[in-house]
């Protein structure tokens, strides 16, 4: 569900006080897209597409797939297709996956 290496690559990259940041914004930005998700008609493709990429960034793997292939639908015409219960409940499980973990990257030297 969560792809611990790249997170691990993320964190060396910009460290631990750039990783808290990039934490904070993902937390902050995708949670707001997520909580209104589909709300928008016309902008679900564009909102899994911003959370796909924000998902990825930051290991989420299993939200970035479910998220890409929303994106897919929509684009394609399909956009009734699209289980945004299922992208939510996703979401929900890969943060706590994830958030029991995340002090060894924040605390990391």
């Amino acid at each position: 569900m969560i792809d611990w290496d790249r997170v691990a690559e993320l964190r060396s990259e910009i460290g631990a006080e750039g990783f808290a940041e990039v934490l904070e914004l993902f937390l902050d930005e995708v949670e707001n897209v997520v909580m209104n998700l589909g709300r928008k008609p016309g902008k679900l493709g564009d909102e899994l597409h911003f959370l796909k990429g924000s998902a990825w960034n930051l290991g989420f793997r299993a939200f970035g797939a479910i998220c890409q292939e929303g994106e897919r639908r929509c684009n394609a015409g399909h956009a009734e297709e699209i289980d945004i219960a299922a992208v939510l409940d996703c979401y929900a499980r890969s943060k706590a996956q994830f958030m029991t973990r995340v002090d060894e990257f924040l605390d990391a030297a």
